[in-house]
């Protein structure tokens, strides 16, 4: 499989956030972005154990603003020791993510010092009879991910593993994110801000994420440390390692 790259790197909630949670007007003028922006409604489904998390699968639920229907999308994490994004790739060619595989969409994602090779197998389920951002509740949200369960998810350990666990899965979540796009170094730049429920469960810690795509490795690496410096010149870099869906897990 070939990989993009997705540059994902934090900006300092206390630095670019207004009162009001939203991104600063400097900050939507730095990078050219408009003061509308997407909402993004996310949960995922897993047991209360954490079942499926733990082998490094995450499936999840999402509703885009302005889109009729869900997403639905299983994703499988490889972690990248030192690196070496190829040992990667090599690995989950091993577990059967190889050339065949065209199904998959593989991406690097590439934050402050980690990075982690995810492949992933997007699908929809119909959002007739919901409204606005709302995602449907435990029940319809396991026969969503069950109904179009890929093969790879669902054998993964032994045959219908994936779909024994949604059938006892809860939900994790959900959290209604805000996405601004701009540009940056001749780039499309995205802003999104996460509000996950806090350590203590009894507030809102705000997350604040900036990213860009490419299917070069060079730019990557390259805009990678070169954003990095513009928002250390700036002030507003988060010297963070950008972990929301652990959060989310840990926290819901």
């Amino acid at each position: 499989m070939v990989p993009d790259y997705e540059v994902k790197l934090l900006l300092d909630p206390a630095k670019v956030l207004g009162s009001d949670h939203k991104l600063t007007p400097t900050v939507l003028s730095t990078f050219a972005m408009p003061t509308t922006v997407t909402k993004m409604n996310v949960q995922f489904l897993d047991t209360s154990t954490e079942e499926i998390y733990n082998t490094g699968w995450s499936p999840r639920l999402r509703k885009i603003e302005g889109v009729a229907d869900f997403e639905a999308t299983y994703k499988k994490r490889y972690a990248i020791t030192g690196g070496d994004i190829d040992a990667a790739l090599t690995t989950a060619n091993n577990e059967g993510f190889d050339s065949d595989t065209t199904k998959y969409d593989a991406q690097i994602e590439w934050g402050y010092r980690k990075q982690t090779l995810s492949i992933s197998r997007q699908k929809t389920a119909s959002g007739s009879g919901y409204s606005g951002m709302d995602l449907p509740g435990t029940s319809r949200s396991r026969t969503f991910m069950i109904n179009d369960v890929p093969d790879k998810f669902d054998d993964w350990l032994f045959n219908d593993w994936g779909t024994g666990a949604l059938a006892v899965s809860r939900i994790f979540g959900p959290v209604l994110a805000k996405r601004s796009i701009g540009t940056w170094s001749g780039l499309k730049l995205y802003i999104e801000v996460w509000p996950i429920i806090d350590a203590a469960g009894t507030g809102t810690e705000y997350i604040v994420e900036a990213s860009f795509k490419t299917t070069s490795r060079t730019t990557a690496s390259s805009k990678h440390d070169g954003l990095i410096n513009f928002l250390q010149d700036k002030g507003w870099f988060l010297a963070q390692d950008s972990l929301k869906t652990q959060l989310i897990m840990e926290r819901y």
